[in-house]
């Protein structure tokens, strides 16, 4: 049977391969797969079903997305990483325009729109966290964080890396990942009452050859970080450096990390504009002093503006290039891409919109908002609305011990309910038992929140 050639796949006439074969020396396509073994090639036909036309595509996809369920239909309270908040028209307006429409950065002579863009994003989340320089988003959270802490062990040369208990268990599974085997993980204990780190534990583990200490601020877990101050003065005190994670959309109402000492600020830029994906609607960012020592070990690319020959007239272009591995290829420090330069274009439509104000009003929103939702839950007989005993952003853990249910089987019937309860903690947390962090924005109301406490009542009465 003779291969069917299609038109619009590069390279399938088989004239055209002959040329290309020809050119490089090989007689025929498999040669190019010589070094595979033969015990990894598949022999037999693959059984790939027939083509579809466009129509009956369409109702196949549509028909497996059905299967979804939604926060257009359902009441959400999950986040634990990924959060339900408001998304203005004008950031999916602006990010679907046609000049903006892709996941590449752009190139210095045919993109001058996309690095102004990417220019102005930038130095709205440096004035945000309140730092100087900003890169080019990296794929999520996760990766920014396992980034930094890179960065900070080329700047000071040191292998040891201490992580918070309370770290995002994704986050921590990316870090550690990402930097074995060249870094070595140790962990920081916590204060089960209230979530803070214990430092007797910190300074007994800060040894001389500590890179960097990396916490989040909101945790994880919902709790805010009061000892910001002590725990830099004990890194200072080391030469170690300070990574913190850190959500945006709480940086209206809470001081950012920089003002407690950190030197690396990372977070995860989807509160700010990005609507819930599965994966994809997230983007991470780096933030650092400018500074030499810090500016030469960012992979990312980084947009500066410089004047023209022409008076008056600016221009935006990548500062610094032979950093990144776009230059370097193989002997760049890391690989990186720009799939995710979009929606820092998108946080910057965002945080644009809002201005200073605007964070500050919906950083108060999800602080009245989470707050009653605590008071409401506590009224509940065996519940607690907030088991940590510290002050908290967003996310609260809230104990169900005492009513006899797992939070699994709760949630089942929440969902019978038509409500997503929160993440189950039960496993990545044991030490809370049958506990799960909820979540709360400015796009709950008091009815939502109203509706929760109600049904919680009657599934554990059920």
């Amino acid at each position: 049977m003779t291969q069917k050639v299609h038109p619009y796949i590069p390279n399938m006439v088989p004239k055209v391969q002959e040329e290309m074969l020809k050119v490089i020396g090989a007689k025929n396509i498999m040669e190019l797969y010589s070094c595979i073994p033969d015990e990894l090639k598949l022999k037999e036909n693959m059984n790939i079903p027939p083509a579809l036309t466009e129509y009956e595509l369409r109702r196949h996809i549509e028909g497996i997305l059905n299967k979804n369920t939604s926060t257009k239909e359902y009441l959400n309270f999950l986040g634990a990483g990924c959060w339900q908040h408001f998304i203005p028209a004008v950031c999916d307006e602006i990010n679907q325009r046609s000049e903006f429409l892709t996941a590449y950065a752009g190139e210095p002579y045919e993109d001058h729109g996309r690095f102004h863009a990417l220019f102005e994003y930038q130095s709205l989340v440096a004035e945000l966290v309140d730092m100087d320089v900003v890169n080019v988003p990296t794929f999520d959270w996760g990766q920014a964080a396992a980034t930094s802490i890179r960065m900070a062990a080329r700047i000071n040369g040191k292998k040891k890396v201490l992580l918070t208990k309370t770290t995002a268990p994704e986050r921590r599974d990316i870090i550690i990942n990402y930097g074995t085997p060249d870094l070595q993980f140790e962990f920081v204990h916590f204060d089960v009452k209230t979530g803070a780190m214990d430092l007797k534990d910190l300074k007994a583990k800060l040894t001389e050859d500590v890179a960097a200490l990396y916490f989040e601020n909101p945790s994880y877990l919902g709790f805010i970080e009061e000892q910001g101050p002590e725990i830099s003065k004990l890194l200072k005190g080391n030469q170690s450096l300070m990574v913190v994670g850190v959500d945006p959309i709480s940086l209206g109402v809470m001081a950012p990390p920089s003002h407690y000492g950190a030197d690396i600020i990372c977070g995860d830029l989807q509160p700010l504009g990005m609507h819930m994906n599965f994966s994809g609607g997230q983007a991470g960012f780096i933030a650092t002093r400018d500074e030499v020592k810090f500016v030469q070990e960012f992979p990312s690319r980084l947009f500066g503006i410089v004047p023209t020959v022409k008076e008056g007239e600016y221009g935006f272009g990548d500062v610094y290039y032979d950093r990144t591995s776009f230059a370097l290829r193989e002997e760049g420090k890391e690989s990186v891409g720009t799939q995710t330069a979009l929606w820092g274009i998108t946080a910057g439509v965002y945080l644009a919109l809002l201005g200073p104000d605007g964070m500050y009003e919906v950083g108060q929103a999800i602080m009245q908002n989470s707050q009653y939702a605590v008071q409401r839950l506590n009224q509940i007989p065996n519940i607690t609305g907030s088991c940590l005993n510290s002050p908290f952003f967003k996310e609260f853990v809230v104990d169900f011990n005492h009513t006899g249910l797992s939070v699994e089987e709760l949630n089942k019937r929440l969902l019978e309910k038509k409500i997503f309860g929160g993440k189950d903690l039960s496993n990545e947390f044991p030490e809370f038992g049958q506990s799960a962090l909820y979540c709360v924005t400015e796009v709950h109301t008091k009815e939502d929140i109203d509706h929760l406490v109600q049904s919680i009542k009657e599934v554990i009465e059920k």
